[in-house]
């Protein structure tokens, strides 16, 4: 049985599951990515540690969204470039038309051990109830209620408004 501190992340399952979603419905997959020494990317489009990346058919070739990493070919100013993102690095993928998406807290990588020790160490969480043999209840999950302020009515006096036709969508970090 795989402990929670031994699994494996879920970021690279939903970037493949973002990109897959982006393609289907005739979007443009983009790859925010934190730029580090581990980052093989085109220096000169750096812009404040971070590189925007067209994952789309028609900019990509050879695409691969591996587990650990992100590799494709691409053109930058006419010259193609091998391009390798480390999936811990990445901060959101997300549709250039709409701006839906993800993004992912970056985190630093550690050596499997490492990041073990220093979990359990951290959080110390039973799998089992100590004094039985029972399995602890299963979690339940709550469902958030929005925090918009309701009129007399009960209907909201400031309904969200749909996106501005020819506006660029832009992606919001939420902490």
């Amino acid at each position: 049985m795989i402990d929670a501190t031994d699994a494996p992340s879920t970021r690279p399952y939903l970037i493949r599951a973002l990109y897959e979603w982006c393609t289907d419905n005739g979007f443009t997959p983009y790859l925010a990515v934190a730029v580090d020494d581990s980052v093989r990317v085109p220096r000169e489009y750096v812009k404040d540690g971070q590189i925007v990346l067209n994952l789309s058919l028609d900019a990509t070739s050879s695409l691969q969204l591996g587990n650990d990493f992100i590799e494709f070919k691409a053109r930058f100013g006419g010259t193609a470039r091998e391009i390798v993102v480390p999936v811990h690095q990445v901060s959101a993928i997300y549709a250039r038309e709409n701006g839906q998406g993800m993004a992912f807290p970056l985190s630093t990588p550690q050596p499997v051990k490492a990041a073990a020790s220093a979990a359990k160490s951290l959080v110390s969480v039973p799998a089992r109830d100590d004094t039985s043999e029972r399995p602890l209840a299963p979690v339940q999950l709550a469902s958030v209620e929005s925090e918009q302020p309701n009129d007399e009515t009960g209907k909201n006096p400031n309904p969200p408004q749909p996106p501005t036709p020819g506006a660029r969508p832009a992606l919001t970090r939420v902490k």
